[in-house]
């Protein structure tokens, strides 16, 4: 289960999100040939993912930020620029191009921060623009929580399209984070959850002077809790799973 599309495009191009994805794109692909040579790989990202136990001593701070446009492999590239894709275009219409990137720098700082903290010595690598999304999306649900969301719900060969309010696909994702770093806390694992969970944190804390600025409560009651742009048609809209029946 995973988000699609919004029903609420920007009302002016995203530029920072498109040079964001470009960057995290062709950064991945400067290093794609390490993929099938692990020593080679983890030598790469020793130099430049983010090592809390490294950074807690004060070693290798500029992890803090190269470690935000890497990536453990194709989809983990992909999962997260459709995240951004998906949320970013309408913070960046609010916030301003500058202010959107400051923003989106600080959450996944933020994110980086929330790893260390939960894991202050840990010397595994953590990579990936997760955070720094994380913090999109938690001031995507700040600014536009009944926001339309269409999900991709798969079930073996069966595909549905729901329709949902962002507040619900949000907070679901953080639910699962909160979740998710409590249990790899007692069983280890390979998913930054704290980072995850701190960005979202972070995101929706930056983006508040925003939404008191646009008036708070009154932003949300003026647009329906919505970015405040025309709704898309689509021409894939909620499908169904098709009903067999049974002979008698």
């Amino acid at each position: 289960m995973f988000p699609i599309r919004d029903h609420n495009p920007s009302g002016r191009t995203p530029y920072v999100v498109y040079a964001l994805m470009i960057l995290n794109i062709a950064i991945f692909l400067s290093y794609w040939h390490l993929m099938g040579d692990d020593l080679r790989l983890a030598l790469f990202f020793q130099k430049w993912a983010l090592i809390p136990g490294e950074v807690t001593h004060g070693y290798s701070l500029h992890t803090l930020i190269t470690s935000m446009f890497l990536h453990g492999g194709f989809m983990h590239l992909a999962g997260n620029m459709l995240f951004l894709w998906i949320f970013g275009d309408n913070l960046e219409d609010e916030m301003g191009h500058v202010g959107f990137l400051v923003f989106y720098l600080l959450s996944g700082l933020a994110a980086s921060a929330g790893q260390i903290v939960a894991a202050p010595f840990s010397n595994i690598p953590m990579v990936g623009a997760s955070g720094a999304i994380a913090g999109v999306m938690g001031g995507y649900l700040l600014m536009f929580p009944k926001a339309r969301v269409d999900i991709l719900f798969i079930i073996i060969i069966f595909f549905k399209i729901f329709t949902v309010p962002a507040w619900l696909m949000l907070g679901l994702w953080f639910t699962f984070q909160i979740f998710g770093g409590a249990a790899a806390d007692m069983a280890g694992g390979g998913v930054a959850y704290w980072a995850h969970a701190g960005g979202f944190v972070a995101g929706a804390i930056l983006a508040l002077p925003l939404w008191l600025r646009r008036g708070g409560p009154r932003f949300w009651a003026v647009n329906e809790g919505k970015p405040p742009h025309p709704e898309a048609k689509y021409r894939l809209s909620q499908s169904s799973i098709p009903i067999v029946r049974r002979r008698r």
